[in-house]
């Protein structure tokens, strides 16, 4: 055991402690407290911050779930809202940056389970932070109403498919389950599983990836369109968050552009918003998300027409031909960015570039790509999509100079 004082915290949010044997990354505490160490992993705060509060659930202290939920509304938006201007600044750029926008709504709509056996009982909940070992939850608080109790509904599987991860998803018309399991759902196991399925009144039940039951498509509302959800497919964390994010894109149309192109699409977050206002064409490398967004748009009246088309935009990103034609680019890629995309972008004849971002630091080196062949990043709005932890989505609005 060890006393130390932390220094600052550190981009992901753990508490930088100076020790005989290095740096320790120390979770749950914050700047300028004083606290009793055995290794890296903390025992007591013996001098709080006067930044500190309660945490609002009971499992907080162990739970790698959340990591800020003992630190006051100010000084964590503060926090977030100063590490996105260091990762921008460190690239030399020093757009307009917005206040953070809180983006957390109701609650988290999609989350994934850990079911382990702990003691006999099967339980389910999320990993302790920086460590293998399960944090049994009762419920979960940051999660909507309807998916709350969902440690007990993903635990139910344990008995029948071993240890294994549950995923729930709150559609508009019911919780979509898709479980990762090494048990199959064979013929022997399979009255039990419908059984279960009819009980907890599950709208599809999935299993390795294969639908084993299903009462009705799970179905989101994407702008005017209602969009049958994929197994598994992306979705946004929050229903605040897609609608602050389409906000932002929607506000961010050049008022002459004509001509979009949506990349990296998904199941049509933007497109089927924009296509209330413009021809859309879009890419994405998930087949079933592109498939499910054409099904939704061919569904919906008043759009303009979406030119949908499966492609992997990190293997084989659009050229400066295929872009040429286009006033405008809407890019929401995966945490890894869009590196040779936005490539291709900067030396395109393409005049506008709205770039939705999971992770600051991509953005910040894609960024920096566009803003060396001519764009101008004018504008960033950090969004807290995912509250309590050291994520932040960024939307960045670019134009040639």
């Amino acid at each position: 055991m060890s006393r130390h004082r932390v220094e600052r915290l550190g981009q992901r949010g753990d508490g930088l402690v100076e020790t005989p044997e290095g740096v320790r990354h120390v979770p749950k505490v914050l700047a300028g407290e004083l606290v009793d160490l055995a290794g890296g992993r903390l025992l007591r705060v013996i001098e709080a911050s006067p930044e500190r509060v309660p945490a609002f659930c009971p499992h907080h202290e162990a739970c790698g779930g959340c990591k800020f939920q003992h630190w006051d509304e100010e000084h964590y938006r503060a926090w977030k809202h100063e590490q996105v201007r260091l990762v921008l600044a460190a690239q030399g750029l020093t757009p307009d940056l917005a206040p953070l926008v809180d983006a957390h709504g109701a609650g988290r709509r999609r989350v994934s389970f850990h079911v382990r056996r702990i003691e006999g009982s099967w339980r389910a909940g999320f990993m302790e932070q920086k460590s293998h070992d399960l944090v049994p939850l009762d419920h979960c608080p940051v999660l909507v109403p309807v998916l709350q109790e969902g440690p007990a509904l993903a635990a139910s599987f344990g008995p029948l498919l071993g240890d294994c991860d549950v995923a729930l998803t709150a559609a508009q018309n019911g919780i979509d389950v898709a479980v990762k399991a090494e048990r199959k759902a064979t013929d022997k196991r399979g009255p039990a599983l419908s059984a279960l399925f009819h009980e907890q009144k599950i709208l599809r039940l999935a299993v390795n990836g294969d639908v084993f039951a299903m009462a009705a498509p799970p179905v989101v509302r994407m702008g005017a369109a209602a969009v049958a959800l994929p197994v598994q497919s992306f979705l946004q964390a929050t229903e605040a968050g897609e609608s602050e994010l389409a906000r932002l894109v929607m506000d961010s149309r050049p008022r002459k552009a004509r001509t979009v192109v949506d990349l990296f699409c998904g199941l049509g977050t933007f497109a089927l918003r924009l296509a209330a206002h413009m021809p859309v064409t879009a890419f994405d490398s998930d087949r079933a998300a592109i498939d499910a967004m054409v099904k939704a748009t061919r569904m919906t009246q008043g759009l303009r027409p979406v030119l949908a088309t499966v492609r992997n935009l990190f293997n084989a990103p659009l050229t400066v031909q295929e872009l040429k034609g286009f006033d405008w680019a809407v890019l929401d890629p995966p945490r890894a960015g869009a590196e040779a995309q936005c490539r291709m972008l900067a030396q395109s004849a393409v005049k506008h570039v709205t770039y939705v971002s999971c992770d600051p630091q991509s953005f910040a080196r894609d960024a920096k790509i566009l803003a060396e062949q001519g764009f101008s990043l004018r504008h960033v709005t950090p969004v807290d999509q995912f509250k309590w932890t050291a994520h932040t989505e960024v939307v960045g609005i670019f134009s040639r100079k």
